[in-house]
């Protein structure tokens, strides 16, 4: 890494074991603050991973909710897979500085620290599961656009995409949707607002140029202005629409929307489940035993049955069968975060080796994210434990390139 370079400074909330940091420090980015905390476990075992590898200093094991804004040091870039919650804003409080979602939920967390923040990041880089474009079912698209329309609020312009990582060239079927923020302070918000907004998505935008897509004759970009009322849009956003206004790819700026269905355009190398494997390196522990065997072909298989529930209310159950086990010469399935553990599953990943069939193993899942070998591997952490990490992390690679995309649009 060029150290003549200017660094920007980044603050990683739920930052799980790392796997934003990891991706953008292999260019010009220095975390100066993290945050992890799980509320629902006592010991906070992907706390323990992040500080091992990254060391205890400016690392935050405390509930985000609580902690006081002037503890968190300025920062260039604010950085984050939250988790994928209902937004709804309750309503206009009169005892509050405004609006206020419901409690716990993280995404106004986020909006907290932006808000009070007196310097506020200049750039954004979130990370989410891509049904938040579609929630909730009642109100298709209604959750992103209580989100875009508060950081509408707050100055910033957004661009989005949904990428899966194995469209271009990754191990891995996993789709998720990645957003950057430019506040109106920087040259990229003025950029954007002066730039035909279809060439910023097909070619000039910062995730176009990490991620390219195809160019598509005469696209048809939906355009719409959102209401500059959090309240309004809560109760009335698509009110009974079928499908989401929000296509996989688009930007906002001045709460106005340009959205549209990109396709990935790549033609470089693909990898694939047989290329991480740990050949001849695997213990017996992973391989299925003889007599579970037949419990996973039955979770694994088609199915119509007949089922009954507790109350003897019988009803006709069916389900298609999945490829078993998993094909090596594809990206893997996603990977979830019950990966790990003995016990038979329909969606645990079963490969097959010279010596019969067995589960993936942690170093083979973080290979999947495109995490360094044993990254997870500590004393009092369990093979399930990791396996659950890489079920919640994301694909390290697309941070990295996304990063190397901002760092070379800023400077």
């Amino acid at each position: 890494m060029s150290t003549n370079k200017e660094k920007l400074k980044v603050a990683e909330l739920f930052a799980g074991v790392g796997g934003f940091r990891l991706g953008l420090e292999k260019s010009n980015y220095e975390v100066v603050w993290s945050n992890q905390w799980e509320p629902l476990t006592k010991t906070q075992h992907a706390s323990m991973v992040y500080e091992a590898r990254f060391g205890a200093e400016n690392h935050s094991n405390q509930d985000i909710a609580t902690v006081p804004i002037e503890e968190i040091p300025d920062h260039d870039l604010l950085c984050g897979g939250f988790p994928c919650q209902d937004y709804s804003v309750a309503t206009t409080l009169t005892n509050s500085k405004g609006l206020k979602g419901k409690k716990g939920v993280l995404w106004w967390t986020i909006h907290r620290i932006l808000e009070e923040k007196k310097k506020k990041p200049r750039y954004l880089f979130l990370e989410n599961v891509d049904r938040l474009l579609k929630s909730p079912a009642k109100q298709r698209g209604r959750d992103f656009a209580v989100m875009l329309q508060s950081l509408n609020d707050l100055g910033y312009a957004v661009e989005w995409r949904v990428i899966n990582a194995a469209e271009y060239g990754m191990p891995q079927r996993r789709r998720r949707v990645f957003f950057i923020g430019y506040h109106k302070s920087t040259q990229l918000f003025s950029r954007l607002k002066s730039s035909d907004k279809q060439d910023w998505i097909f070619e000039e935008g910062t995730i176009a140029d990490a991620f390219p897509v195809r160019e598509e004759q005469n696209p048809v970009i939906n355009h719409f202005e959102l209401n500059n009322d959090l309240v309004k849009i809560t109760k009335n956003f698509n009110k009974n629409g079928k499908i989401s206004p929000f296509e996989n790819t688009g930007v906002m700026i001045d709460g106005r929307v340009y959205t549209v269905k990109t396709y990935a355009s790549y033609n470089g190398p693909y990898k694939v489940l047989g290329d991480i494997l740990q050949n001849g390196e695997v213990t017996q522990d992973f391989f299925l035993s003889e007599e579970d065997k037949p419990k996973w072909e039955y979770l694994k298989g088609a199915k119509k049955e007949l089922r009954t529930t507790k109350d003897g209310y019988q009803y006709n159950y069916s389900e298609g069968g999945m490829i078993y086990p998993d094909p090596l010469d594809n990206a893997s399935r996603t990977i979830i975060t019950g990966e790990g553990g003995k016990s038979p599953s329909r969606f645990k990943h079963v490969v097959e080796s010279d010596r019969g069939l067995r589960r993936l193993t942690p170093v083979e899942l973080e290979r999947l994210n495109m995490f360094p070998e044993n990254h997870t591997k500590l004393e009092g952490i369990t093979d399930s434990k990791r396996a659950f990490f890489m079920g919640n992390a994301l694909v390290v690679g697309i941070v990295e390139r996304i990063g190397k995309s901002l760092y070379k649009k800023v400077f």
